[in-house]
């Protein structure tokens, strides 16, 4: 009786536990892309998408507002969203954002799609950078009536009807490729592949409106609540083929900001700035090259070459960065080796510090590398330098011990004189000197200039012994 009282007494309160615990509300991250489409967008999203997975949340929200981007930057977060273990929905918004391009392939890969009033999406022609030599890189109107069955667009027969007449090879390659990928995307999502292969090669847009009723997106959302309200109960396909339905009923959002790392790599990866640091590489290396010894124009050129070709996607962030940590330590080493009064080793931190912050994410648990770390090994690196500087200055105000310029003022005695020439001993050596002042054997001279082997001297004193004189300008080789 009393073990059955008990566990009566005790049955209410475990059933009353469970209602606080449903009605906790779930958070749901929110990244926000504002700009051009680089690789600094692609590491934020990569590393959002990553915490997200290890928070076990049940939806990310993405919002988008960009004219496009790098081509490899694109697609890298389009494989991040598909290989996301948490559904992502896209947003296009705030009213009066877009999501041209490189946008337009974001939100067809995401599992649910959505904008805001007064945004557009669409002109997903590739352009590329600096343009294509035969081509007007203008899109070209595709065929009137493009052949579209079963949700897949078939290509036409002829790809000059397409990117037109004028372009070459590869302008019709990339389009082709571009167009395939957006279609293929909106197979897996089930949405207009009509209109997806139009968007590659018309460069055609919609408004928000237009793009809900084309079947482009999944609703129209003025704000996050109303995007978490429609998004709720929709079934969507995970990367692994499983079913999933989205729960955000209740949800609320929390901004996940780009740290200090993923700002810096923004800044790098800006276009305007990309471009200069492209520049002041190519031009530092050539002064280094034509006016060699000064060190600064080729480290800073260094240095840029591999920023600059970071920001333009021709290095990755683990090439880049690994490239930079190994320049820099290159560069301690050169200052070690041939001083430089500091250049290459301020140079050599630099490298090793901005590679560092490239490579090394320092957030990844289990596996970031405290940025004190860093800190204290740049610290080092400086100390180091000054060392090494230190030392160089020292030796700098060091005489002369070796070398022709070591000769200058330096004595020696004469031994020997005859009517033809004259011989001194110099450190342990016997050299022929030539003077405009009589000398004397055991005389002491002082060398005021060299030709050749033989020395300019000036008498110092004169010699003990009386009668052996010589005079006028004697002179010969030594020996």
């Amino acid at each position: 009786m009393g073990l059955a009282l008990l566990v009566a007494t005790q049955e209410p309160a475990v059933a009353s536990d469970k209602p606080p615990q449903a009605a906790v509300a779930s958070i749901v991250p929110l990244l926000t892309v504002s700009g051009p489409i680089g690789p600094a967008a692609a590491d934020y999203i990569a590393r959002g998408l990553q915490k997200a997975g290890n928070d076990r949340a049940t939806l990310v929200v993405l919002q988008i507002d960009t004219p496009g981007g790098l081509d490899s930057s694109t697609r890298q977060i389009v494989k991040d969203i598909l290989a996301s273990t948490v559904p992502v929905a896209a947003w296009v918004a705030p009213s009066g954002a877009r999501a041209a391009s490189a946008g337009a392939y974001i939100v067809y890969a995401s599992h649910v799609a959505a904008m805001a009033p007064g945004t557009n999406l669409g002109a997903a022609t590739p352009v590329q950078i600096g343009g294509v030599p035969g081509s007007s890189q203008q899109p070209q109107p595709a065929p009137a009536s493009p052949a579209v069955s079963q949700g897949k667009a078939s290509e036409p027969k002829d790809a000059a009807e397409t990117v037109g007449s004028g372009a070459d090879a590869m302008t019709r390659k990339i389009v082709h490729d571009s167009a395939a990928y957006l279609r293929s995307l909106a197979q897996m999502r089930g949405r207009n592949v009509d209109w997806a292969d139009r968007a590659v090669r018309e460069g055609v847009s919609l408004s928000a409106q237009e793009a809900h009723t084309e079947r482009v997106i999944d609703f129209v959302a003025a704000d996050v609540d109303q995007l978490l309200a429609q998004a709720h109960g929709r079934t969507v396909q995970m990367g692994d083929g499983a079913q999933r339905a989205v729960d955000s009923r209740g949800a609320s959002t929390a901004l996940i900001e780009p740290d200090w790392r993923t700002r810096v790599l923004g800044i790098i990866t800006e276009p305007t700035v990309a471009y200069l640091l492209l520049l002041l590489g190519i031009y530092g290396i050539y002064f280094e090259l034509t006016s060699p010894g000064f060190g600064v124009p080729g480290v800073a050129g260094s240095i840029s070459l591999l920023l600059g070709m970071f920001a333009l996607q021709m290095l990755s962030a683990n090439y880049a960065g690994a490239a930079l940590i190994v320049l820099g330590f290159a560069m301690l080493v050169a200052e070690a080796v041939v001083p430089s009064f500091g250049a290459l080793g301020i140079g050599g931190t630099i490298a090793f510090v901005v590679g560092s912050i490239m490579l090394i994410d320092t957030e990844a648990p289990g596996f970031g590398i405290p940025t004190g770390l860093i800190a204290t090994v740049a610290v080092v690196n400086v100390l180091f330098v000054l060392v090494v500087f230190r030392l160089a200055l020292r030796a700098r105000k060091r005489p002369v011990v070796s070398g022709s310029e070591e000769l200058m003022g330096a004595s020696g005695e004469i031994l020997e004189v005859t009517a033809d020439d004259a011989w001194m001993r110099l450190h342990s050596e016997r050299w022929r000197v030539r003077s405009n002042s009589p000398l004397h054997a055991g005389q002491r001279v002082q060398v005021t200039g060299r030709e050749g082997l033989v020395l300019q001297v000036e008498p110092t004193g004169i010699a003990p012994v009386e009668g052996e004189a010589a005079s006028g300008p004697l002179g010969a080789s030594g020996s």
